[in-house]
């Protein structure tokens, strides 16, 4: 059952600024100030812009791929379903032990309001908070994503005016020197704090859910990165101008000290509160994000088909949710947090280079049906420089994290050759990629078909009569030069078999008809058109002539071409066909997509997927 598409420009916002807003701003300021001073503000800054290329790429295979699970879909689209089960299991593992920190995160801050509280009772907070958004979750998708917008107004609203007060109390001495441990250290502290952003892009996993994929994701995802960004620096930078240095280095609640000088005591009630706001609206966020990881997962077939349930009356993934939900207050419960956040942190580096593998694959396989809205700039350069970059902070990350991302990879294969291999026949891009470097011919193709169905699905492509003829018609690939004469002999051959009529009086109607007025509406595109005797008869033939088909006084060879047969009955209808025809070669790239395309079923899905006006 598909999910219901409720998430507008708005909620994709939210859910993206709202994964983000966490302890990269609450929490890791204080101990990047310990590693660099306030050169922090650079590693930030610096931080920020290596996400750039993985925050492109996912908007790239978002808008092509707009369905739920995001990551997950994507690599095992691309990659293949090993990599796919593996990409699954490390987003949904990743985002679901961030989140879970998050609702700790909530606990933990509130030591502020009640210094006495203990560990068991920061837990069962973090539980509690746990249950009502899964709660939420399990009702209405759209309610999770009004509650993640008021939340994130809430949070920046607070933002703003601490960063608004505390800039007239900054000391400018505060920043001197400002690269005390020099310029390896901002590099250093980069790494540390790239994974603030990595919530940005938990967006596309939902994106199933999301109204007009193609614009709203992308949009929502750029102005979220913009945003977060500048609140980031802006409000380290006041942090820094406004609390000792000592007193800040290795904070674990920067902002909240900050919030003591500038609006004394009750400044850091209400910067605490924000930031158990921003770990409220992570958690969220991430809730609603991991559980379609596993739901994705099993729609495919990897696991379960439990996995993929969806109840009937609210449209949200009842099993998947709790599942998660399930897992997170294990986390709260059970688990040590150091290795791993960091274990997280390593997979969240894995999976991005795995994005913009993905984005390179696709590309490279050519395939027809892959069209993005957005597209990826400066390809191939910046998804190379992404994974040279990426691969640097994943050995940064340590050797323990690495070896448990590596178990994660074992776990994905023996899942695939143990349960899901003989379930699974799908193609990947990247056999698509071999199929055109080699001389090797793919028997099935199954993912330009998928592809087709999910841009029918993304841009709501209503299915008419004409679609309906091109799904059944013939389609003839002629690979040598023609005269048309000669074409309209094995044309004729192929109606009359279809339509139940004479081939000679199909074949003389096409000669009178050129004789009487050509056919060639355009330099490489022909549209020949004849009324047959008989009720209820219509058919359409598609020809490409990859050298060209000669007409009769017609200098320019075609090499499209869009043969219509029909009774005197079907003239009105013959008409619409002629100016659905008509709409699609308007496309400038259409005679372009037509001589590249691989084979007959991609030239039937260059009519499918036009962007033509329907009849409804």
């Amino acid at each position: 059952m598909p999910l219901k598409r409720e998430l507008k420009l708005i909620d994709v916002f939210a859910v993206s600024s709202g994964a983000m807003i966490s302890s990269g701003l609450f929490v890791l300021p204080g101990l990047a100030f310990k590693i660099s001073g306030p050169a922090m503000i650079l590693s930030y800054i610096l931080a920020s812009l290596l996400i750039i290329p993985s925050l492109l790429a996912k908007a790239e295979l978002t808008t092509a791929m707009p369905k739920a699970g995001g990551t997950y879909f994507f690599i095992d689209r691309s990659l293949g379903p090993v990599l796919g089960i593996f990409g699954g299991f490390a987003n949904w593992f990743s985002i679901s032990l961030k989140s879970a920190f998050a609702l700790i995160g909530i606990g933990a801050f509130a030591i502020i309001i009640k210094p006495d509280i203990s560990e068991f009772e920061i837990k069962l907070i973090a539980i509690a908070a746990c249950l009502i958004f899964t709660l939420m979750n399990l009702i209405s998708v759209k309610a999770t994503g009004r509650s993640q917008v008021l939340l994130v107004i809430g949070l920046i609203t607070i933002l703003i005016i601490y960063i608004g007060r505390g800039f007239v109390l900054t000391h400018p001495d505060r920043y001197v020197p400002f690269m005390p441990k020099g310029f390896w250290s901002v590099i250093s502290t980069a790494g540390l704090v790239f994974v603030s952003y990595g919530g940005l892009t938990k967006v596309s996993s939902i994106a199933e859910e999301v109204e007009n994929p193609g614009r709203n994701i992308p949009l929502g995802m750029m102005i979220s990165y913009g945003v977060v960004t500048l609140f980031y620096i802006l409000a380290i930078g006041i942090t820094v101008g406004v609390v000792d240095g000592q007193e800040l280095s290795g904070s674990l609640i920067p902002l909240s000290l900050g919030g003591l000088k500038v609006f004394g005591t009750p400044g850091i009630v209400i910067l605490s509160i924000a930031a158990m706001t921003a770990f409220i609206t992570t958690a969220n966020a991430g809730l609603l994000a991991a559980s379609r990881s596993p739901l994705a997962m099993s729609r495919d077939q990897l696991l379960p088909e439990f996995f993929s349930r969806v109840n009937r009356k609210y449209k949200t993934p009842v099993t998947s949710i709790l599942i998660t939900s399930g897992f997170m207050i294990a986390v709260i419960l059970f688990l040590r947090i150091e290795d791993l956040v960091k274990t997280a942190s390593t997979l969240m580096i894995i999976l991005f280079i795995m994005v913009n593998i993905s984005v390179i694959v696709m590309r490279e396989s050519r395939i027809q049906n892959y069209q993005p809205k957005f597209k990826l700039p400066l390809y191939p350069f910046l998804p190379i420089f992404a994974l040279i970059t990426y691969t640097f902070l994943l050995f940064e990350m340590g050797l323990i994290p690495i070896l448990i991302s590596a178990l994660f990879l074992l776990f994905g294969i023996v899942i695939y050759f143990g349960y899901a291999r003989k379930k699974v026949s799908r193609t990947s891009a990247l056999m698509h990629v071999v199929e055109r470097i080699t001389a090797w011919e793919l028997k099935s193709k199954t993912l330009g078909d998928e592809l087709r169905e999910i841009i029918i699905e993304r841009d709501e492509i209503i299915e008419d009569r004409f679609d309906k003829l091109i799904k059944n018609c013939e389609i003839l690939d002629i690979d040598e030069s023609r005269k048309i004469e000669d074409a309209f002999v094995e044309i004729s051959q192929i109606l009359s078999a279809r339509c139940q009529i004479d081939e000679k009086l199909i074949y003389n109607s096409f000669i009178d008809r050129e004789k009487q007025s050509g056919t060639v509406i355009k330099p490489g595109l022909a549209i020949p058109h004849i009324i047959v005797p008989g009720k209820n008869i219509f058919d359409v033939l598609l020809v490409r002539a990859k050298k060209g088909l000669i007409f009769p006084g017609v200098s320019d060879h075609v090499h499209a071409m869009f043969v219509l047969i029909g009774s005197l009955d079907e003239r009105n209808y013959h008409l619409r066909a002629l100016m659905a025809i008509a709409n699609i070669a308007q496309d400038s790239l259409f005679e372009t997509r037509w001589l590249k395309a691989r084979n007959r079923e991609d030239l039937r899905d260059i009519i499918l997927l036009s962007k033509r006006k329907r009849d409804i």
